[in-house]
């Protein structure tokens, strides 16, 4: 691990080789120096070539350095870029399959660059809250132009290097391949030392604009608009300017000082712990990385409904072939329409191509037979949330399906332990639970049983990923991860409305604070019968749990939410915009009476931490109870299956942002409200641990 030298001719090559994409650690930053004062030192050699190893020049960053002193340790990686700058010989960046970041960064300091065909490059950084910060944003607008840098530097999305190559004037690659990389590498850099030096270096260009005061100003309305929150991408068009207005070493020190300055915001980290946690999600302490993996080359899933449907589409955008099973043929029939229909929507859209739909379709089959089947992989059951209903499901399925089939259920509330019972192989059984419309949403709770073999679950943890989702492994336990989080935000939501506010204050003050939706504009979307039918449950399971009787009575005139046309607002047929309604505040108003409560004026800090802090005060309680293995898996739950806002990392993440020891300060607070649940407020064990030794969840 670190950086390989070899000679070819009178090149040193220099290969990049830290696994998986070269990212540039400590001991890779190293190794390439010593090799660049090797080659200088050595008279035999007149070039040198930088490369990279396996499939990438360099992702850039060393991700398992990222945040530590080692990062940053000499030589950085500006020393690096300029050690090559002001090589006395010729240095050639052969660039391949991925150049992002700060491998971007390190092949402008090169005096040439030649790119492998289908080369995607990228300066990532503001998708982490952070600008380019070892001088991406000074050299690029150098050999792409003012305009087309800053489009690429603000988007942080990676683009063909053929596409940058074709671009009239660009000075970023002096050759696009699709032959042998090195091998015209080594000849671009003998060419490059038969002339006498100094060679080029993209510091030393020009640069200059027509109209830089109309572009800057325009550009930074168009960033303010999609930026929203995070204060990166207009950081970067700071950046840009500079290099137009600055000298080259007064911008470098203006990006240095920007990229510090981001690099302790809250949003930055909340973005850069919501990076980790994404890769941290697939990683299950007692599973290893290793484990080996059953087959998955057809997928069967039982049910053509909305759910069935989503689930299966889901594989069909990956290739696998799916078979869908019903009870009769017209649920058939619909299903099999309603995804011909999305793909068309997507067709209309731009978004697929005809024959994409086509070939996605043709990997579709339906029965209604389980012997049809049998033969499948993995099975999804996604019938009614019911346990009886499931039980004879999988009770079949055990009889039906091959030995070695993964058994999966999609249920969002109920005991996959149970389910797993119903059949002679609970090994074999698992979760998954996909959030709706599943064909969108990126969430996927992998739900582990007492008796899921492990590598069921590394089979289940890799196919999540290959369809695209973030999949988090949560246990066994009503709700699971988010929904038994959610149902405790939902209580709160239901005692503010007792105590004085209306469903339109509460969701706008969360929605404001940057929650995608409120919990009433939520539960409207969701249905609000479902709600109703787990508090049925609640009540007989857990009588001592008091909830709010608001949401009963909205059930009981039928207000289910959107699909009726009326929940906690009105809906006009046809749209989604939630409209107050007056029938709905009178009726809060008259069971406000009915409990002899004087209404008062609750702030919209008060309506935002008891809901956010609800959700932290259970979720310590289930990372005590080891139903997640880890704070961050509970934030990437939220950030992509409950609308958490971005920009706060989570609900760990926030709970860490604003101090654990003010969180349960706030906690005590609301138990003292004797209009609230002062048992709930309790902080958890391990909540109360954290704020008392004066640590964090994450």
């Amino acid at each position: 691990m670190g950086t390989r030298y070899e000679v070819r001719g009178r090149v040193a090559v220099l290969t990049l080789d830290n696994p998986p994409v070269n990212g540039l650690g400590y001991e890779t930053r190293r190794e390439l120096a010593a090799g660049v004062e090797r080659a200088v030192a050595d008279a035999a050699i007149a070039a040198l070539v930088v490369t990279g190893a396996g499939k990438a020049f360099s992702g850039g960053a060393d991700i398992k350095e990222f945040g530590s002193p080692r990062a940053i340790q000499e030589p950085n990686l500006l020393s690096l870029i300029r050690l090559l700058e002001d090589c006395p010989k010729p240095v050639v960046a052969a660039i391949h399959t991925v150049c992002m970041g700060g491998g971007l960064e390190l092949s402008l300091g090169a005096h040439h660059r030649i790119a492998a065909v289908g080369t995607n490059v990228a300066l990532p950084e503001v998708k982490i809250g952070l600008i380019p910060g070892a001088g991406g944003t000074q050299r690029l607008p150098r050999v792409l132009g003012v305009e087309t840098a800053l489009n690429f530097i603000v988007s942080g999305e990676p683009v063909k290097a053929e596409l940058l190559a074709a671009l009239p004037g660009q000075k970023l690659f002096d050759k696009v391949t699709g032959g042998d990389l090195l091998g015209e590498a080594c000849a671009l850099a003998e060419e490059a030392a038969a002339k006498p030096g100094p060679y080029p270096r993209v510091r030393d260009l020009k640069l200059s604009h027509p109209n830089p005061d109309a572009f800057f100003g325009f550009a930074r309305n168009m960033v303010k608009a999609k930026a929203g929150r995070f204060p990166a991408p207009l950081k970067c068009v700071d950046a840009v300017e500079a290099a137009l207005r600055r000298k080259f070493d007064d911008g470098m020190l203006y990006e240095r000082e920007l990229f510090l300055g981001l690099m302790l915001t809250p949003e930055c980290k909340a973005l850069r712990h919501a990076f980790f946690g994404e890769r941290a999600a697939s990683k299950i302490p007692d599973v290893p990385e290793d484990t080996p993996q059953r087959k998955i080359e057809k997928i069967a899933v039982i049910g053509a409904g909305t759910m069935g449907g989503g689930i299966s589409m889901n594989f069909l955008n990956a290739g696998i072939p799916v078979t869908i099973l019903e009870m009769k043929q017209e649920a058939l029939d619909r299903g099999v329409a309603t995804i011909r229909k999305n793909y068309e929507a997507q067709v209309k859209k731009g978004k697929l191509k005809q024959d994409k739909l086509d070939a996605r379709m043709a990997l579709l089959s339906t029965t209604l037979n389980y012997a049809d089947i049998a033969q499948a992989d993995m099975v999804i059951e996604a019938v009614f949330e019911e346990m009886g209903v499931k039980e004879k499901v999988f009770r079949t399925l055990d009889e039906v399906m091959k030995p070695g089939a993964i058994l999966a259920s999609n249920t969002s509330t109920l005991d996959v332990n149970a389910i797993a019972g119903f059949t002679k192989r609970p090994q074999d059984v698992i979760g998954t639970h996909f959030f709706s419309p599943a064909n969108v949403m990126k969430l996927l709770e992998v739900v582990r049983g007492e008796k899921t073999a492990k590598d069921v679950l590394a089979t289940v943890m890799a196919l999540g990923k290959k369809i695209r989702k973030t999949a988090v492994v949560s246990g066994v336990c009503d709700g699971f991860i988010g929904n038994r989080m959610i149902e405790q935000y939902s209580r709160q939501a239901g005692f503010l409305l007792e105590e004085g506010a209306t469903p339109e204050q509460v969701d706008k003050a969360v929605e404001k604070w940057g929650m995608a939706m409120g919990p009433f504009r939520m539960g409207d979307l969701a249905g609000n019968d479902i709600g109703w039918a787990i508090r049925k449950r609640r009540y007989v399971e857990k009588p001592h749990m008091r909830y709010s009787k608001t949401a009963d009575l909205l059930c009981e005139l039928g207000r289910f939410g959107q699909k009726t046309g009326a929940g906690w607002y009105d809906y006009v047929p046809g749209k989604r915009d939630a409209i107050p309604s007056q029938l709905v505040v009178d009726m809060i108003a008259k069971y406000r009476g009915e409990l002899g409560i004087t209404p008062r004026k609750i702030s919209d800090e008060e309506i935002v931490h008891r809901l956010v802090y609800s959700l932290v005060n259970e979720a310590a309680k289930i990372l005590e109870e080891g139903i997640a293995s880890k704070a961050s898996d509970v934030d990437m739950v939220y950030l992509t299956g409950y609308g958490f806002p971005l920009f706060r990392g989570g609900p760990m993440c926030y709970a860490d942002s604003q101090g654990l020891f003010n969180v349960v300060q706030a906690m005590k607070r609301f138990a003292a409200n004797p209009l609230d649940d002062a048992t709930f407020w309790q902080p958890a064990p391990l909540l109360a641990k954290l704020a008392a030794e004066g640590k964090s969840f994450t």
